[in-house]
Parts: structure tokens; C-alpha cells; sequence
């Protein structure tokens, strides 16, 4: 890598406090810069880059980015192109198998094609200035974690961007796990069939069409795929693969749930001005998976997160609209079991047919205190269908899946938000969006709100989706997609509030039940409409407390009913009798309501497998206990109280054994904890410079604020825009010697909310050090000191 690059210099403009001084900026020869482009950074190390172009604007966001994650995005890259092994070493090679499968490397290079040439621009910009970074690096002032793995990153290249984009994919629409968990569930009595199918509840927040009936008792799909334990068994070790892969990147979604967002009317706030709020929740890792930024040139001025690797803005804010999003969880893959023959053929409604096989090879480190690598390879069976995902006994699974056609983009959207001025374009822009199905909220300066869900949504010629097809057949064939007028929508409703938080979004009169099957339970989303929904003349401090929320509502339910039946030892009772329902980190009533929510779940799991606890927590347990329903009581039991009771005993014996025999020390806090681990923090000596305090957290998992979960939190009204709160969990640095490091932390423990300015004049005011790029001589590259 070169020192030097004399096509290219910076000239350095300070406006900044000394100690801020002396940071230089080198720019690789490829095309140069068209005109002086400016970067002002904040307190927080938040850049604000203003160019007179797109392609400079972008160009300086790849640069600036990359200056402080570029190891993340290099591990980004290589976690979706199956590449860590070349650097984690054996450890991880069947992890790197699994995302060989899908082939991500070719369907991004297919899909950057058929990008729009604006768009195709704005990566090959941002790749331009990836890459000058880099050139800029040497030996010393390398980022800690190429230095410690021994190695250089490569070049970037615009797909390495669209590959990151699978990876979203992959964390918020895997759902084919769950098709093989329905076939294996057919066997169950009808009435436990149909509790578990039923996802009415009276918690519902529905935003679209009404519940005319009680869903099917069994899923709609096509019967006679049989599923055994042995299958199921392999789906989970490949779940446990696709968990680690995606918890490093800090993009797992337990469950697909993975966010809140609302959006208020102006007629219920106290300004008059609508406002939009978005929080994600998403795996906890060291660096955060958002980095914020602020981008603006003569035709756009936006501001927001983006993922490290993607040019513009993903989740923000313009001159005109606020944007949000949520998962929706959609069905959009589908199983199918092939029929192979003994030459390797697979069978299809019009013969015997070859399928495509291709020979991964996988860079493997034997040693991970050298670079050194030996190869490892995968051989991969593609059908019409898709890959061979899962295999057992002569029974082959193939997968079809939206994320692996090459027309589906994901980033197109984001592109065009960024300089979207009305709800007619917001709504056009997501005519091309074929990325994970989420929930877009939005809101403009003219008071309008909206909401709509939104992705490519498989149609099928016979069932839904949910459970696996005969492959050798035709009925699960893709006969089209759900048409984007058909999709869920809604534009200044009446009631002036919209609320999602992964739940069932579409009522059962809704034509395409594949829309919401896979959804979260309706606990956030309830408990955020009915905080909201009670109040007028809301604030942006109202709205912070509610993203800041700890109420649990299943497990305040759990805890009357146990009070109600005297269900537990007398100190039990007594601590539920005391606690208000709200899993504070102090709290020893939460600690003891969600410990025996847990025991419960696994006792009623246990008498009815193969139904797992975690359906059972989430579909069942609620209902079942407040309505006595005898057929999940477990054998032995003549009640739910002597359930409850037995469960005291056991979950008080355990809490011994993990805390001592003084109660007072059994707090929410001791398991609700920060947990923010980086890849390399478990190395021998050098693991602790990545460290970051653990410190219990409010919150839960059926609970508004979700703990460590919470991705970022956005809040935001439009016209107002200099008093935008937006914050990440750690900072925007990836660099453990950096002040930016983890500089947000104590602000985001704390529920508390900061400050994004926007405007011309505050961003001036907010800003500690302003550099200016212009053509010129060159300089040496930037020292470790100065990062």
C-alpha cells in the first residue's frame, strides 16, 4: 500500500479546539475530487460532509466511514460472502459454509447490473472512497484488528455493498425453520393445533383490514411432507450457525422481532407537528452495526444511521419526510423436499433433471497466530428451486427464497428517500424495494403521516408457504408477487397514531395470510399504543419515556393470576404483591415473575412435545392460564395454581444456587445486563482494549425498551428538525483507543436522548473541527495518533 499518493492532497481548514488539531486526509488518484468538500465533526465525532456534488459527497462518506469502521465492514463482507475463516480460522468454517450456499457473491454482482445508474454511482463513488482510505494506511496506522489478525484489507468493490444487503435479508426474513416446525406440529390434537395457529389475542394493535374469523386449525400449504426430529435437529444446529454469524455482525433478530416505531399526528402533540420515533432492535456488538452521519450538497440535505458500507442515509431524516422502519415477517421462503435418483437427477413435473453443482473453496487459517491458510471445500446442489439448505437421510430440502433474485434491491429505497419531498414519492420509491419486509413509518413538515408495508411477498399456486412443498410437483410454484396496491398502507388516519413493533399488522380478512404468520407477539406494540394512545399534547419527552418503557404485560398478567390463586410461598406472593409490573433493573418482583413465566413455559413444553417453550410462552401461556384452558395442563397437575406452586419452589432453589440465599440480592439487574461483545474480545492479552462495562439495564424482551437489543433510538418532528434526538449504544468510532469509542454509552444506559443538529447554523454551532478536501499536493498518511 502506498504512503504517498501525489495525484491528491487535503488542504486542512481548522475551526477547532488545539487538541483537535493536525488530522490529515489522504485521497486515492482514482478520478480525484471535483471541488473543495467539507467535513465537520461534533462531540460526538458525528461527520457532517457537504460537497457540491453526489459523486464527491459520496466519495467523502466512503472515506470518512471507513476511517472509523473499516474493519467492520470489512467483516461485514466477508461474514455474507462466507469468507471468515480466512481470518477466525476453523472455528468458524461452517458458519462460512452455510453463506456459500446462498451464493451472495453472484447474485450481488448480478443485481449491481440492474441497478439505477444514480445509484450505481453513489457505490461506485462510495467504493472510490473506501479505497483511498485504505491506500492512505500503513503499517502503524493500520486499524488495531488487521494488525492483531495479520492482515490487509482488500480493495472495495460497489457489490461488497449489495452483499451487506443479504445479510439484512438473512436476519430479518429467515423464516424456513419455522415451515419445517409447523410439519412436525401436524400430528398434535386439532384444538392444540388451532391454539397454536390462532394468533388472535385481545393485545392485538391490527392496522389493516379487521379479524372476521378464527384462523384455519391447520395451516394452509400442501400435506404429506413428513418432518422428523432428525430433520428439525438439523434446522436448529444450522439456526445456532446462522445466530453466530449474525450476533458478530450485530445484526440477530430473535424471532424476527427486531424493532419499534410510531408516528403521531400533530392533532395529539403538543406542537401541532407530527412526530415519528424508531428504535431497532438488533444483536448488541462491538462496534454498534448504525453509524450515524449528515450529508448534504445544492439538491439534498439528510441526515439519519446508515449501516457501515452503505452510501447515504438508511433510517433518518430530510429537509421534507422522517422515515422509520420494523420487521414485518412475511413469509418469503419456502421448502421444498426433492426426489433425487441414483445417477444424481432430482425430479420435476416434467422429468428427471440435472441439477447445478458448484465447488466452494473456503480459505481456512490453521493457525490463527499466522495468515497462513489451507483450502477446505464445499460442494453446493442447486435444484429450480434453489440450494440444497438442509439435508437428512435421503430427504433433501431446497430453498427458494426472495433474497436470492437478483432483481430484488435493497438500498434503491434509501436512495431516493434521501431526497424525497412527499408521501406520493416516499410510496413510488417503494414500488422497487425488495430487501426484508418492513413497516415504514413516515411523516413531512405539512403535518402527514403515513404508514406501509412493504417488500416483494411471494404468491404460491397451491397453499401459503407455510409448510414444505413436494418438490417433484408443481403446486409450490411462485406464480407471482402480492401487487404493491394490495399491500398495507395508511395515510392520516383518523385516530392519529400508528404503532408497530413486529406484530400482526393485517387482520384474518386480509386475502394473503402469508403477510404477518411469522410475526412477534402484540406486547410491545400494545403497551406502546396504549401509553400513547391515552395522551394528548405529547411531547418528544413523552415519546422518550415510552421508547425508555419497562412494563411487561404478560408477565404483570402472570403475576395477578398467581396472586389471585395464592399460587406461591407467602415472601413470593408478598414480593409480587409489590412490584408494579415494570422490570427495573432493581426490581426483585420482575426477576421472580419472568423466572417462573420461564418454568411454566418449559413444564407445558415438555407434555407436549414437539412443541417448543418458546411457542408456548409467546402463543399460549397467557390465554391458557387466564381462561384454564385443561388441554395444555400437564399431566399430574389438577390445576395451573399447583403448576405455579411447584414452579416457585424451583425457580426459589435456583435463584439460590445462582445469587445466595439472601433474596434481596435477586434483582431484574443480575440477568438484564449490557452485553456488547466484539469478535476479538475473548483473545488472551489483547481482548480487554474492546471491552465495555456490564451494567444492568431496565427492560425486556415483551417490553418496549428491549435492554442491550436497542440498536439506536431515533426521535424526530418534522420542521423541527434541529431538535432531533439520535443516539447509537456505544459511539462511532471503531477504534478502542478513540475518545468516540464508546462516548454514547452512558447517555443510551440512561434512557437519556441527545441532540443531532441539522441545519446549516447548528451544525456550524455544534461542530469542534472542520477539515476541507481540496486537489493539491500530497501528504503523508494519518498516524495512529490522529485516528
Amino acid at each position: 500500500m502506498s504512503k504517498f499518493i501525489p495525484a491528491l492532497c487535503l488542504s486542512i481548514v481548522f475551526l477547532c479546539l488545539p487538541a483537535i488539531a493536525q488530522i490529515a486526509f489522504v485521497y486515492t488518484p482514482i478520478g480525484g475530487i471535483g471541488a473543495n468538500i467539507t467535513v465537520s465533526r461534533d462531540g460526538r465525532g458525528i461527520p457532517y460532509i457537504e460537497a457540491k456534488t453526489d459523486d464527491d459527497l459520496y466519495f467523502a462518506q466512503g472515506y470518512i466511514t471507513a476511517s472509523d469502521r473499516l474493519w467492520q465492514m470489512d467483516l461485514l463482507r466477508r461474514l455474507a460472502r462466507g469468507e471468515t475463516a480466512e481470518i477466525f480460522g476453523k472455528t468458524v468454517v461452517e458458519q462460512d459454509k452455510r453463506w456459500r450456499r446462498f451464493n451472495f457473491s453472484k447474485v450481488a454482482d448480478e443485481s449491481l447490473r440492474m441497478l439505477s445508474g444514480d445509484l450505481r454511482s453513489a457505490l461506485e463513488n462510495y467504493a472510490r472512497g473506501v479505497n483511498a482510505y485504505i491506500s492512505s494506511l500503513d503499517a502503524e496506522s493500520m486499524p488495531i484488528e488487521f494488525r492483531i489478525l495479520q492482515y490487509e484489507p482488500r480493495e472495495w468493490t460497489p457489490s461488497d455493498t449489495i452483499v451487506i444487503g443479504k445479510i439484512l435479508s438473512d436476519a430479518l426474513s429467515t423464516t424456513w425453520r419455522n415451515d419445517l416446525l409447523r410439519a412436525s406440529l401436524q400430528g398434535l390434537p386439532k384444538d392444540k393445533l388451532a391454539d397454536l395457529n390462532n394468533q388472535l389475542t385481545p393485545y392485538d394493535v391490527v392496522l389493516f383490514t379487521k379479524d372476521t374469523k378464527r384462523p384455519a386449525s391447520v395451516s394452509r400449504g400442501v400435506p404429506g411432507v413428513e418432518v422428523s426430529r432428525e430433520t428439525l435437529a438439523a434446522a436448529d444446529r444450522d439456526e445456532r450457525l446462522r445466530q453466530g454469524s449474525l450476533e458478530m455482525a450485530g445484526l440477530y433478530a430473535e424471532e424476527l422481532a427486531a424493532s419499534n416505531n410510531w408516528v403521531i399526528s400533530g392533532k395529539r402533540t403538543a406542537t401541532g407537528k407530527p412526530i415519528l420515533a424508531n428504535d431497532p432492535h438488533l444483536a448488541p456488538t462491538v462496534p454498534g452495526i448504525w453509524y450515524l452521519t449528515h450529508l448534504s450538497n445544492p439538491s439534498m440535505r439528510v441526515s439519519g444511521v446508515t449501516l457501515p458500507g452503505v452510501p447515504g442515509i438508511i433510517l433518518g431524516h430530510n429537509e421534507h419526510i422522517a422515515w422509520g422502519a420494523t420487521n414485518v415477517g412475511p413469509d418469503v421462503q419456502d421448502l421444498y423436499v426433492e426426489t433425487f435418483n441414483e445417477a444424481g437427477q432430482y425430479k420435476t413435473p416434467t422429468g428427471w433433471e440435472t441439477p447445478v453443482a458448484r465447488k466452494e473453496v473456503i480459505k481456512v487459517r490453521p493457525n490463527l497466530m499466522k495468515p497462513d491458510t489451507e483450502d477446505v471445500e464445499l460442494d453446493v446442489v442447486e435444484t429450480r428451486h434453489g440450494p440444497i439448505i438442509t439435508e437428512e437421510g435421503n430427504k433433501k430440502y431446497a430453498l427458494r427464497w426472495t433474497a436470492l433474485d437478483p432483481n430484488n434491491s435493497e438500498f434503491d429505497v434509501f436512495y431516493r428517500w434521501n431526497r424525497t419531498k412527499n408521501w406520493k414519492e416516499f410510496k413510488n420509491a417503494l414500488r422497487t424495494y425488495g430487501g426484508a419486509a418492513q413497516n415504514f413509518i413516515y411523516a413531512d413538515v405539512k403535518g402527514n403521516i403515513g404508514w406501509a408495508a412493504a417488500s416483494r411477498i411471494p404468491i404460491r399456486r397451491t397453499g401459503d408457504g407455510s409448510l414444505p412443498y413436494d418438490g417433484s410437483t408443481n403446486e409450490g410454484d411462485w406464480v407471482g408477487v402480492i401487487p404493491f396496491d394490495d399491500l398495507p398502507t395508511l395515510y392520516n388516519p383518523p385516530g392519529g397514531l400508528i404503532v408497530t413493533a413486529n406484530q400482526r399488522i393485517v387482520g384474518t380478512s386480509y386475502k394473503y395470510s402469508q403477510m404477518s404468520r411469522d410475526a412477534a407477539a402484540p406486547w410491545r406494540a400494545r403497551r406502546i399504543f396504549d401509553e400513547l394512545g391515552s395522551k394528548t399534547k405529547i411531547t418528544m419527552d413523552d415519546v422518550n419515556r415510552t421508547q425508555n418503557d419497562t412494563f411487561n404485560i404478560p408477565l404483570a398478567n402472570l403475576a395477578k393470576e398467581v396472586l389471585t390463586r395464592a399460587a406461591a410461598s407467602g415472601p413470593t406472593l408478598a414480593m409480587l404483591d409489590s412490584w408494579d409490573g415494570h422490570m427495573s433493573a432493581d426490581s426483585r418482583g420482575a426477576l421472580l415473575a419472568n423466572e417462573i413465566r420461564e418454568c411454566l413455559g418449559n413444564r407445558i413444553a415438555a407434555a407436549n412435545k414437539p412443541v417448543p417453550a418458546y411457542l408456548i410462552r409467546e402463543r399460549i401461556l397467557d390465554q391458557a392460564i387466564r381462561e384454564n384452558w385443561a388441554r395444555w395442563l400437564p399431566p399430574g397437575y389438577a390445576s395451573y395454581g399447583d403448576v405455579m406452586k411447584e414452579c416457585d419452589g424451583s425457580v426459589r432453589n435456583n435463584l439460590v444456587t445462582r445469587y445466595g440465599a439472601d433474596p434481596t440480592k435477586w434483582v431484574w439487574g443480575k440477568v438484564w445486563q449490557s452485553r456488547f461483545p466484539h469478535p476479538l474480545a475473548s483473545a488472551p492479552l489483547i481482548g480487554s482494549r474492546f471491552a465495555i462495562p456490564s451494567v444492568p439495564l431496565g427492560g425486556s424482551g415483551q417490553s418496549a425498551n428491549v435492554g442491550s437489543s436497542v440498536s439506536m433510538r431515533f426521535i424526530v418532528s418534522p420542521g423541527d428538525w434541529d431538535a432531533a434526538s439520535h443516539l447509537i449504544p456505544l459511539g462511532q468510532s471503531g477504534d478502542p483507543s478513540s475518545p468516540h469509542f464508546k462516548d454514547q454509552f452512558e447517555a443510551w444506559s440512561r434512557g437519556q436522548s441527545i441532540k443531532f443538529p441539522f441545519t446549516k447554523a447548528a451544525v456550524e454551532k455544534a461542530s469542534v473541527g472542520v477539515t476541507v478536501f481540496t486537489a493539491g499536493t500530497a501528504v503523508p498518511p494519518r498516524g495512529p495518533e490522529n485516528r
